[in-house]
């Protein structure tokens, strides 16, 4: 088969397209023949050199996929080959094939193609594992989304108003918190021109946001638990705002509030698996319903996954990338 390779870190050059072993599912794999792949934040980092993949993960990147059952191991029941899959990786989607475990995999939705299906994996595992399984975001509860565009932010934004949340979100034009806003978002905050605390507390009487999805990292701690209400709960899921902050103590215990911070690659595979249950429960039907879709910015040969890479980089899209298979 021909995956993307690494032979060595550097920037969306350092991409290759090339010939490589076939994968060959282990007791309880499915092996999967991919159709599209979906761009990360992790993948550029692991492009870098900054973010390797677990022990005995692909070394190919690459965090969610979908295609067509091509081959079942031993010991996998409730799968036949043709089923068409989604499925969260640890690594290995910028590929022809993949072998996944299969308490990663979900079907697809219905009424979604298998191409358009690549781009839900990672997100509503990450949205539903940190605002729902972490934090416990509940109907009438406030939301702030930071990042409210990208691929994590339009699917926080759907899943939080489905439960009957508000939501507010950051993003850094116009264009993209229009976007937000037609997907059900209450409150636009332009990064790049306001702070976000002031107008987050301004728009709930004062009272702030219960709960934060926040990519950034260090850079928004202390604003970040200053905004939060009373009892509410930070959960980070990015350092792109790097990785130390100094954090006031006296200000979080005042509120009463908690801090979680959470990746899903690195997870054991139960816990994986627990996730995936849990998101096949409770977003698939929204899904099958239409209620919530995926948002798909643009569609790029997999041989051009540097492309793609540059294009998360200058971040000008709006929900995911995709790279399509051959």
């Amino acid at each position: 088969m021909y995956a993307i390779t690494i032979p060595e870190p550097g920037g969306p050059e350092a991409l290759v397209w090339d010939e490589v072993p076939d994968p060959v599912p282990a007791e309880g794999e499915v092996l999967v023949e991919v159709v599209a792949s979906a761009v990360n934040r992790a993948d550029l980092l692991q492009r870098q050199g900054l973010y390797n993949p677990p022990s005995g993960a692909s070394p190919y990147p690459g965090l969610e996929c979908s295609g067509r059952v091509a081959a079942v191991g031993p010991g996998v029941f409730g799968w036949a080959v043709g089923d068409e899959v989604c499925a969260l990786l640890s690594g290995g989607g910028y590929a022809q094939k993949v072998a996944v475990p299969a308490g990663q995999l979900l079907p697809v939705p219905t009424g979604l193609d298998v191409r358009q299906a690549a781009a839900l994996p990672e997100v509503t595992c990450t949205v539903w594992s940190n605002v729902f399984m972490v934090a416990h975001l509940r109907p009438g509860e406030t939301l702030l989304v930071h990042g409210g565009s990208s691929g994590i932010g339009t699917m926080a934004i759907q899943l939080a108003k489905a439960v009957g949340a508000k939501v507010a979100v950051t993003a850094g034009t116009k264009e993209k918190l229009d976007f937000c806003a037609e997907l059900g978002a209450d409150i636009l905050i332009n990064y790049r021109e306001q702070d976000f605390v002031e107008e987050i507390k301004q728009a709930t009487g004062g009272a702030g946001p219960d709960v934060i999805l926040d990519n950034m990292g260090a850079k928004y701690l202390d604003r970040n638990v200053r905004a939060l209400a009373v009892n509410g709960r930070l959960a980070i899921i990015g350092m792109q705002g790097g990785i130390k902050a100094e954090l006031n103590i006296a200000t979080l215990l005042n509120k009463r509030a908690a801090i979680s911070a959470t990746s899903l690659r690195a997870r054991p595979l139960a816990e994986k698996a627990a996730i995936v249950a849990a998101v096949r429960e409770h977003v698939w039907p929204l899904i099958d319903a239409g209620h919530v879709r995926p948002v798909v910015d643009r569609e790029l040969p997999m041989s051009d996954a540097a492309g793609a890479h540059r294009v998360l980089e200058e971040s000008s899209h709006i929900g995911k990338v995709l790279l399509v298979a051959p």
